[in-house]
């Protein structure tokens, strides 16, 4: 499947370096494919979970929410579905010494498509929450079913628009494949203007409403929390639940992508590349968070987590009934789901956003 070298003492002699660092790196390629395929696996199981349960209502989570949280489970999807096969078939079909070619143009056009569009879709959950809890009743009137469409609209067809240039091998930044990375990438030193103003308009803006937003959210359930622990009707159940959820989500944010906007900075600045497993950590890191925010954005969340058991309670008992019925799942089943009947009835009303269980802002009386 790999090209293959038997290369006498004489032979590496004469090899200059760059070759040697070429032979290098395909001696390391089927490690490297081994974790882009694991990653991967992990990715599209991970986001097949949260389409069976997001696809069906679920407690606590309102219409929006969905459409965005849909809209992240699409994109991060893509990593898995759409980024890791095509550079994966690049990388085992193109031979290490080839050039870059028009598919290539577009393989590097579609992973800088996905990464760019998950960045957006995390900026706009990242605002539909801060909405949701400093304007709650002006919410409805303020995120409309049609202005949320079009966010997400926005999220997926603006950046598109901004890395069309890519797709054109003749065009205003050249694309070379990475056997470090195996990645067909942008040479980011052939227009530095191109490559700061795409971080201008996709990297910092996001990352500046993201960090903005949840960091006023967190502060104001801090500050209720302190409200509630002073008037004794503090509930034990949420131990600073804000914490738990918006930390984990910024740190997983922040240290999946600064490492590879870092690394872009460098490369078109200085014109060099990095170490090959630096290069390969840091192209492949903000794929990681694609399944991060399954963890972050959906398994914290008690009430995903019961409805995802009961659809797979129901799959048991439809596909085989009689180990269903040897466990009692059935019983469970119904029981669970008469519990989520009473739950939906008896709860304090919770303005929903795209966590629900990351903070729950109580009016005090």
């Amino acid at each position: 499947m790999y090209p293959t070298f038997n290369l006498s003492t004489s032979d590496h002699s004469n090899l200059s370096d760059a070759d040697n660092l070429r032979l290098q790196e395909l001696t390391h390629r089927s490690v490297k494919v081994s974790i882009i395929i694991a990653l991967g696996v992990m990715i599209t199981l991970g986001n097949i979970a949260v389409l069976m349960v997001i696809t069906s209502s679920v407690a606590g989570w309102s219409r929006n929410s969905r459409y965005f949280l849909l809209s992240l489970t699409a994109a991060d999807s893509a990593f898995g579905l759409l980024v890791m096969p095509l550079n994966l078939w690049v990388s085992l079909l193109k031979d290490y010494s080839e050039g870059p070619d028009a598919f290539c143009h577009v393989v590097a056009f579609c992973n800088a498509t996905v990464y760019s569009t998950c960045m957006y879709t995390l900026a706009t959950i990242s605002l539909e929450r801060y909405i949701a809890v400093f304007y709650p009743l002006q919410y409805s009137s303020l995120m409309t079913r049609k202005r949320t469409l079009l966010l997400i609209c926005f999220a997926w067809c603006f950046p598109p628009f901004l890395l069309s240039p890519i797709t054109f091998p003749d065009g205003i930044i050249e694309v070379h494949f990475s056997t470090a990375s195996l990645v067909c990438n942008p040479s980011y030193s052939t227009n530095i203007a191109y490559t700061l103003s795409l971080t201008c308009l996709i990297f910092f803006p996001c990352s500046i409403v993201m960090t903005y937003a949840n960091l006023r959210v967190w502060c104001a359930a801090k500050r209720q929390r302190l409200k509630l622990r002073k008037y004794g009707c503090a509930l034990r159940s949420r131990h600073n639940v804000a914490a738990r959820v918006l930390v984990p989500v910024m740190a997983a944010y922040y240290t999946c992508w600064t490492p590879c906007m870092a690394v872009m900075f460098y490369n078109a600045v200085s014109g060099s590349s990095v170490p090959e497993w630096v290069e390969f950590v840091v192209v492949w890191l903000p794929t990681s968070n694609g399944f991060l925010n399954c963890i972050f954005y959906f398994w914290i969340n008690k009430n995903f987590r019961r409805k995802f058991h009961l659809i797979l309670q129901r799959l048991a008992l439809a596909l085989c009934p009689e180990l269903a019925n040897t466990f009692e799942w059935s019983t469970t089943s119904s029981a669970q789901f008469v519990s989520g009947i009473l739950d939906d009835n008896n709860s304090v009303h919770e303005r929903s956003s795209s966590v629900s269980s990351t903070c729950t802002l109580l009016s005090m009386v």
